[in-house]
């Protein structure tokens, strides 16, 4: 299978949703229904040149699977980010390179679910698919949807929820946690953090051991407090699902792992011969000075990848011939790292020789 390459789409309309947010749809062709097919809860990668700087972000899907012809992403402006601001200038007919969905943070739609979605921030758009998903298209599951923010004017997708709400009385329940606005319920006041979730947990406003899963999505801290919460409250860990896009003060990378044997330990060149889209190309690699995939920028190849930080699998490959050793890995799981994949934006070469594959799945 091919490795994931860019599409030109245009943009089939722009909706405000907060003062510092919006959403973006894009129209897919219906030759490129395929290959933009989805599962709830993934992610598109967008690309543009920015101040003459190629720059790529990844934004979570919130379209539910029953919108075939757009898919549509959620982009809330941050401070100084350069990206998620030049995404508050586009508009209707513009065009922008979209890389197909991709991400492991997803809820397959069949049977029977009982789902607990903890969003903050923008970190509802990838809930908000799998709310959608779920409820049309699995007629017996329910969702439980705990949304935290600042106050009620930076609630992103509030038209989209209170239809659901309205729509689904019996099987989506919709609760709101405000930071800087004070609420009739006490409880729902405050941060959305482990404390709050436990003592949720205690007043049976929701009950975690009893969800078949648990999605997570939101600022890093906050991810990582929600997961510890969870299991303070004994859930299965194999229930928790969450994705990191950046790493968060005192996240742990999983082992750095190194597939084959090292022959002589190729600090100061290597050979790599990177096979993609059936093509072969053989660039030098000083593990010393870069990662397979900044050597491949230098040498002016156009690898796959998006957050370059180890944390999203766009730039899996396998080594084939050789071996590697990762700065980082957020990512990978065990069974895939023991299968001989790595990640190029983590990867330096340990042998004077290494073949990496990334049309391997």
């Amino acid at each position: 299978m091919a490795a994931p390459r860019f599409h030109t789409l245009e943009i089939a309309a722009v909706r405000n949703e907060t003062p510092d947010a919006v959403a973006i749809s894009f129209a897919i062709p219906e030759d490129l229904s395929d290959t933009f097919a989805f599962v709830p809860g993934q992610y598109l990668t967008l690309r543009a040149d920015i101040g003459g700087e190629d720059m790529r972000r990844s934004y979570s899907i919130c379209s539910p699977l029953n919108e075939t012809s757009r898919r549509t992403v959620g982009v809330k402006r941050i401070e100084d980010g350069r990206f998620s601001s030049f995404a508050q200038t586009l508009k209707q007919g513009d065009r922008i390179e979209v890389m197909p969905p991709q991400g492991r943070f997803t809820a397959q739609i069949g049977g029977e679910h009982d789902y607990l979605l903890l969003a903050a921030g923008s970190g509802i758009t990838p809930c908000l698919s799998i709310a959608k998903s779920v409820l049309a298209g699995e007629p017996d599951s329910t969702v439980t949807l705990l949304y935290a923010n600042r106050n009620s004017s930076s609630v992103m997708f509030r038209d989209d929820l209170n239809d659901l709400k309205d729509r689904y009385t019996t099987r989506f329940t919709l609760l709101h946690v405000m930071d800087e606005e004070v609420q009739d319920v006490e409880i729902m006041n405050g941060r959305l953090d482990a404390e709050k979730l436990e003592n949720l947990a205690n007043l049976g406003v929701i009950d975690p051991k009893a969800a078949d899963a648990i999605y997570i999505c939101g600022p890093e801290p906050m991810i990582l407090s929600a997961s510890a919460a969870m299991t303070t409250l004994g859930v299965d860990q194999n229930k928790i699902k969450f994705e990191l896009f950046t790493p968060a003060p005192g996240a742990k990378p999983a082992p750095a792992k190194t597939n084959g044997t090292p022959v002589n330990g190729a600090k100061h060149g290597a050979s790599v011969e990177i096979i993609l889209d059936g093509a072969r190309r053989t660039i030098e690699v000083d593990a010393a000075q870069d990662t397979v995939l900044t050597a491949a920028m230098k040498a002016g190849l156009d690898l796959p990848y998006s957050c370059a930080g180890g944390m999203c699998c766009t730039c899996r490959c396998r080594i084939v011939e050789g071996a590697a050793t990762m700065d980082e890995n957020f990512s990978l799981e065990p069974w895939e790292i023991e299968a001989g994949f790595t990640l190029s934006c983590q990867a330096r070469p340990d042998t004077d020789r290494l073949v990496l594959d990334f049309d391997a799945q």
